[in-house]
Parts: C-alpha cells; sequence; structure tokens
C-alpha cells in the first residue's frame, strides 16, 4: 500500500512539474523577451542643415516602464546645455536657414534658447523645422522631447556667420 501511494505521489508531483514547467516557460520567453529591450532606451536623434545631418548632445533623461505591479524609472541629472555647449563645435549656418530636427518615434518637441542664466525662452517650431536667427552670432538650444512613458534633453548649438 505504501508502495503504490509513493507511486501514485510521483506521478501526481511529476505531472504538476511538467505542467508547471510548460507554463513557467512561455513566461519565462516573455521576460526574455521584455529584458531584450533596451531599457532605458537609446533614442537617437540629429538636426540637419541643406540635408547635412548633424549630431546632438543627450543630457537629462527621464524614462519609467511597468513591469506587474512594479514601476521602474530611470532618471539622470547631466550638465545643462550651456556647460555641454562649451565642448560641443558649433554648426555653421546663413541667416535664415531651416534647421530640420529629427528624433527617432517622433515625441512631442518643444525648443528653448539657452544663456549663461539658464533657459532664455521658447522657440516656436513648425513641423519640426526652425529658422537660424538673423543676427550673427552662437545660439545654444535644448530640445525637450517627450514621448508616453519618458522624456529627454538634447543639445545642440548653431553659429550664425
Amino acid at each position: 500500500m505504501r508502495i503504490k501511494l509513493l507511486i501514485y505521489s510521483m506521478v501526481v508531483f511529476s505531472t504538476l512539474c511538467i505542467t508547471g514547467c510548460s507554463n513557467n516557460s512561455s513566461e519565462i520567453d516573455k521576460e526574455v523577451k521584455a529584458s531584450e529591450n533596451e531599457f532605458p532606451p537609446s533614442m537617437t536623434g540629429s538636426i540637419s542643415v541643406n540635408d547635412k545631418e548633424y549630431e546632438i548632445v543627450v543630457g537629462n533623461y527621464r524614462w519609467e516602464r511597468k513591469q506587474g505591479l512594479d514601476t521602474q524609472v530611470v532618471e539622470t541629472d547631466a550638465a545643462s546645455p550651456y556647460q555641454i555647449a562649451e565642448n560641443f563645435s558649433a554648426i555653421m549656418v546663413e541667416p535664415n536657414t531651416n534647421i530640420n530636427i529629427e528624433i527617432e518615434e517622433n515625441p512631442r518637441i518643444s525648443l528653448y534658447l539657452w544663456n549663461e542664466n539658464g533657459r532664455e525662452k521658447e522657440v516656436t517650431l513648425k513641423n519640426n523645422q526652425l529658422l537660424a536667427p538673423t543676427s550673427k552670432g552662437q545660439y545654444i538650444y535644448e530640445i525637450l522631447a517627450e514621448w508616453s512613458n519618458g522624456e529627454v534633453s538634447y543639445t545642440f548649438v548653431v553659429e550664425v556667420l
């Protein structure tokens, strides 16, 4: 009787293990796929002037994602756009040149002009395009890109000739 109970227990236990393993494997596959997605994502961006593409520098960013009941948040505190601009080569442009802003996955974009005291003013964009100023000089811009689950600050510098 004891042997039958032991055999029965082993069969039930084996069945539960096999069932449990097969269910867990699909859950594990989902977790692997989710962890394969880069977090925080690196959303690339650039500007283009006269069909030539230029780098923009990533500053602060904040991303969040939900995983089950948990929320994961990643936030950085980088140098200000004014400080970033000190080590960044200016893009030479003529007055009133169109500057196109291109950022991955089409976020909502705000553009700010910076000076040594911080954000000077918000700059109006039309179809993610900026018209270079008419006055000669160096201009530091911050792009604030916002997606539903995060935001990234980018910096670029323009020198109007």
